[in-house]
């Protein structure tokens, strides 16, 4: 996307507050021999809700901590909830020349050519995520340009500059001679690279790496962990136009990747290679040759979409080449197509689009739909790992960039909570937001149940286990047991307006228990509320969720 993440961009944090809910006007009653915990102050009684149950010993597997990583975020925030992985990237990462600290702004600002600032370079980035013990993810130029030397204040040198393109739609208003690169709403064309940029290929990227490694040591001894594939490549003929105009093909970032991949691993053998980073649904299925769909150039590479083909290509150099791995991470980025709004169908709509990265029934309801390029349902993930089960096995898969939006409401909060509950019960390896959520915004509280709910650094378990609701579009609910003292902790998501009594039952739970009860939801904004705690008789509990809620059950010390 549109920036350049590092240190610079993690701002002051309000820590919260962690409160137990009073006990005046809560009514406990014990009905054929389950426990229904009801607001006595609400003279209407909930709706019924639909059925969760729980099983302890079916679907069980790792729940990756790297799904819960944010490509920039407040550092006291990032302490609190131990944030386990922070990418360096963006557009702006595409020109990124490690040798002046230079990059390019590209599309999204004008062109220009900016000095970065002490605390972000990509070594200020390494240095101060690596003393907080946070995995990085630094992604290297692959377009074929990096940004030349460059003044540090105005005037930058930039990719249409007003000098050689008098007339445009829009000249930047802090430096008139840098220009938008567009006249009557089109672009232009016949920039000239060398204004703002250097030619580089593969072996910049080496020395990149190998700078890195003599600065923090190697992966394997504590120094960058993963390194990205550039950023979004099928855009370059739009986000970096100036320098790469042509529409990008199959072979162009099947090359690419393939040198660069074994340039990373010449300077690092221990450090993990992450691509090819898409932006979206269209690069996810097709060449900006193609467009939108596999077409000519699909063809004249066995018929397989861009994602299969990237994949097989680099398991095929790697079997060329001994069989080294040459890929680690398959990483697409996913915005879901919705309109962005915080109105009721906008809301109804965030909340459904989450199905889309998993539910075979989902038919996409954007653009990709039936209505626009006739998409069968996405299943992002499992889509995601059917393709590296066919054609490249052992690949991890990742998203590192995403974002529902509505973080500032509840709304988004109860999707992000969602999402990282489908990450984790789905197998996703990594996943890192992009605009991460403010410290005191709804959206953080969606981090913070599973990171930190309890204020004392107590997370959701981190081996999953079967979790369902007869109704996830109503009252989800996401399962897991912590390893570290076997508690069972069970995410279960309120996204109706109303309150819910649903009854859970868990399978492998005999006698008696009592599960603790952590709840946020609109009546209280900024705080966890620990609410009171439910027993649990011979695995069944009947409970109440407040409308449009996030409530996190612990069931502590259990094991099967």
């Amino acid at each position: 996307m549109d920036r350049l993440t590092g240190a610079s961009m993690m701002r002051a944090q309000r820590r919260r507050k962690l409160r137990s809910a009073t006990m005046l006007g809560v009514v406990v009653s014990f009905v054929a021999g389950t426990l229904t915990a009801q607001a006595a102050l609400d003279p209407a009684v909930a709706a019924a809700g639909p059925g969760l149950s729980v099983d302890l010993s079916a679907a069980r597997h790792a729940i990756s901590p790297d799904i819960y990583g944010m490509n920039g975020a407040d550092p006291a925030f990032a302490a609190e909830i131990g944030l386990p992985v922070a990418r360096w990237g963006g557009n702006a990462s595409t020109r990124y020349n490690f040798k002046n600290h230079t990059y390019n702004t590209g599309s999204d600002w004008y062109f220009e050519n900016i000095v970065a600032g002490p605390d972000n370079t990509v070594e200020a980035f390494v240095k101060t995520n690596r003393d907080r013990g946070i995995k990085q993810v630094v992604t290297v130029p692959m377009s074929g340009w990096v940004a030349k030397d460059s003044p540090a204040q105005h005037p930058f040198a930039c990719g249409f500059p007003a000098s050689r393109f008098p007339a445009q739609d829009g000249f930047d208003q802090w430096d008139a001679g840098c220009g938008n690169g567009r006249l009557n709403n089109a672009n232009l064309t016949g920039a000239v690279p060398e204004d703002t940029s250097i030619p580089v290929d593969a072996s910049f990227d080496g020395e990149m790496v190998s700078h890195l490694v003599s600065q923090f040591g190697a992966a394997a001894r504590g120094g960058v962990s993963i390194y990205e594939l550039d950023n979004e490549p099928v855009l370059w003929n739009a986000t970096h136009r100036d320098v790469h105009p042509e529409a990008v093909s199959y072979d162009e970032l099947g090359s690419k990747s393939t040198a660069t991949a074994a340039a990373i691993k010449a300077a690092d053998p221990s450090a993990a290679v992450l691509g090819p980073s898409g932006w979206g649904y269209c690069e996810w299925v097709a060449s900006g040759v193609d467009g939108c769909a596999p077409g000519a150039d699909a063809a004249a590479h066995g018929g397989l979409n861009l994602s299969q083909w990237f994949l097989k290509n680099m398991k095929d150099y790697s079997d060329a080449h001994g069989g080294k791995r040459m890929l680690n991470y398959f990483d697409q980025h996913y915005y879901p197509q919705i309109n962005g709004g915080k109105d009721p169908e906008s809301n109804a709509w965030r909340l459904r689009s989450t199905r889309s990265l998993w539910d075979p029934t989902y038919v996409e309801e954007s653009w990709i739909g039936p209505t626009g390029v006739n998409a069968p349902p996405l299943q992002f993930i499992r889509k995601m790992k059917e393709w590296v089960a066919q054609y490249y096995p052992g690949t991890k898969t990742a998203i590192t960039e995403y974002n529902w939006g509505a973080l500032d409401d509840i709304n988004g909060a109860l999707a992000q909570a969602d999402v990282l509950g489908i990450f984790g019960r789905e197998g996703l390896d990594l996943a890192t937001i992009w605009g991460e959520p403010q410290p005191t915004q709804p959206g953080a509280y969606a981090f913070r149940m599973y990171r930190n709910y309890d204020g004392a650094g107590s997370r959701f378990g981190d081996v999953s286990v079967s979790a369902a609701s007869s109704d996830q579009g109503r009252l989800a609910v996401y399962g897991a047991q912590r390893s570290r003292d076997k508690a069972l902790t069970l995410m279960v998501i309120n996204k109706t307006g109303g309150e819910l009594t649903s009854p859970l039952s868990i399978a492998g739970l005999h006698g008696n228990a009592t599960a603790q009860r952590f709840t946020y939801s609109p009546a209280d904004l900024n705080s966890i509320v620990r609410g009171d705690d439910l027993k649990v008789h011979q695995g069944r509990v009947n409970a109440t969720y407040p409308a449009n809620s996030i409530t996190l059950l612990v069931l502590p010390g259990h094991r099967r």
